[in-house]
């Protein structure tokens, strides 16, 4: 086995991240550092390709440097990154012909509605498992077409080439030989048949893109080529690459079917094992591909939460009530429940499975006796409700009682959000201590493709083993069990249902 670590690149949305992980899955070493973001106009969000590409190098050799390896030292590479985000360049240049538009950015809003009104919506998700909606790629890379002088001639002559960022790290990281993307990646482009397993030809001439801007298609656990000896000392294999919220799918050992995360991030993702049959969601989820491994193909039921972690940022920075998240679980430790009122932070309007993008946050249920900690625990329990709207969906759509629910993110550490999540969905919510999972999730991928690791059962073996060597995060994974009656439980889902209903009537009065 070349190599004593597995190095995991971790393309946020906000910062880039290294960390090199040994073979019990350890965390060795960490460099991070953020990135700048542009907003030309509302609604509108942008990443420098060239500062994405230069901060991941920055931080790759960084955490070398910490560790005091060389590349002869990293068995692989993984790469993980923020999904949807789109750069299109010059395959001769590498120039990119416009910013990378970020999977936030709403500036296709009224192109989707346009297509929507011609009664793609349904064509769309039959194909792809998705919405019609300015999240996904499709519609930035035709906006980049049409907006962005003598990028339409470029793309039609074969001189341009598409990718997210991962397939951006990939061609910058190989010197420009290599333009590849992988499963999950691909099917979050709005242009993948996840059916098929191809670029929908239809799709691409519905967007006008060229299909040979478009990356091959390769597994998520695959050696794509060598870096450029120049960028870490040396050659070491690109060998694994996963959308961010499926990396951590497989970062928390969600290989059986029926096996679900949920990641308390800005906002939250829920993934579900769905096996290796596409199951179509008729309850507000959208279907994807969570990974391919060998040309075998996992599918997942995916499920967005707008608004989870940025509510306690929100009681921070906008209401005050708070100086730090950690004073929210002090807070709410401080009062039994609410006192009655509830919080439905539609700030951005619902994702799943409600998808109303209308519907406005409200407090509901005040009364003279609720005080700022009643208030602070409301807002943490939205997070496990809104989950759990989630989770009833997946529930609806797989026929698959669910026994656990295993959890990661910044909030995740709070124990009052993560009780509260096993009591209202009755369910056994299982935190790692390393909640990581998403770059770990990387390394797992590349570290089996290059023989690190054997195969699945070897990466759950070696992160439960016992003594010195095993995975400090393993030993201290906690599970956190229902502890209210199903009475309670019923009343409290019922008022929540209420609360939701009031966010969504509020802008239709």
């Amino acid at each position: 086995m070349a190599g004593k670590y597995i190095m995991a690149l971790d393309a946020g949305t906000t910062s880039n991240r290294c960390i090199l992980f040994d073979h019990a899955g350890k965390i060795c070493a960490t460099a991070q550092r953020e990135f700048s973001q542009f907003y030309p106009k509302a609604g509108w969000v942008e990443h420098d390709p060239y500062e994405i590409f230069n901060v991941m190098l920055g931080v790759a050799r960084e955490a070398m440097m910490k560790l005091g390896v060389t590349a002869s030292d990293i068995a692989a590479i993984g790469i993980t990154n923020q999904r949807e985000t789109t750069i299109v360049w010059d395959r001769t240049t590498n120039q990119p012909v416009y910013n990378a538009i970020v999977w936030q950015c709403r500036r296709t809003s009224e192109y989707c509605s346009m297509l929507e009104k011609e009664g793609w919506e349904e064509r769309i998700r039959e194909k792809t498992g998705l919405k019609l909606d300015a999240y996904f790629s499709a519609t930035k890379i035709h906006w980049i077409l049409e907006h962005v002088e003598g990028a339409r001639e470029k793309a039609e002559r074969g001189d341009l080439l598409f990718g997210t960022v991962e397939t951006w790290l990939i061609w910058k990281l190989t010197g420009g030989k290599v333009h590849v993307t992988d499963y999950s990646n691909a099917s979050r482009t709005m242009l993948y048949n996840i059916y098929q397993l191809d670029w929908d030809q239809e799709l691409l001439d519905l967007f006008k893109i060229p299909r040979s801007m478009m990356p091959e298609v390769r597994n998520c656990s695959e050696v794509y080529a060598q870096t450029a000896p120049e960028y870490l000392g040396g050659p070491i294999p690109i060998a694994g690459a996963a959308g961010d919220q499926q990396s951590a799918l497989f970062g928390q050992q969600c290989f059986v079917p029926g096996s679900v995360k949920n990641t308390y991030g800005t906002g939250g993702f829920l993934l579900m094992n769905s096996g290796e049959t596409p199951m179509p969601s008729s309850h507000g989820l959208v279907t994807t591909i969570a990974w391919g491994i060998d040309g075998k193909i996992t599918y997942a039921l995916e499920g967005s939460v707008m608004i989870a972690g940025a509510v306690i940022q929100w009681l921070r920075d906008e209401l005050h009530l708070i100086d730090s998240a950690v004073d929210t679980e002090y807070l709410a430790s401080k009062v039994k429940d609410t006192n009655g009122c509830y919080l439905v932070p539609a700030f951005v309007g619902l994702g799943a499975p409600y998808w109303n993008p209308y519907a406005r946050g409200v407090f509901i249920g005040l009364s003279r006796g609720v005080n700022k900690s009643h208030m602070v625990r409301a807002a943490l329990e939205s997070m496990a409700f809104q989950a759990n709207d989630v989770l009833a969906a997946m529930t609806a759509d797989s026929g698959i009682a669910l026994k656990e629910l295993r959890v990661d993110g910044g909030a995740s550490a709070n124990n009052i959000l993560v009780q509260t999540q096993a009591d209202l969905s009755d369910i056994t919510v299982i935190r790692p201590a390393c909640v990581e999972t998403t770059a770990m999730g990387a390394a797992y991928l590349a570290g089996l493709s290059v023989g690190y690791w054997k195969d699945s059962a070897d990466l759950v073996a070696c992160t439960r083993m016992n003594g010195d060597e095993g995975r400090e995060a393993s030993k201290a994974e906690e599970h956190f069990v229902p502890s209210i009656g199903d009475e309670e439980r019923q009343i409290r889902l019922k008022h929540w249902q209420k609360a939701v209903k009031c966010a969504q009537y509020w802008t239709e009065i």
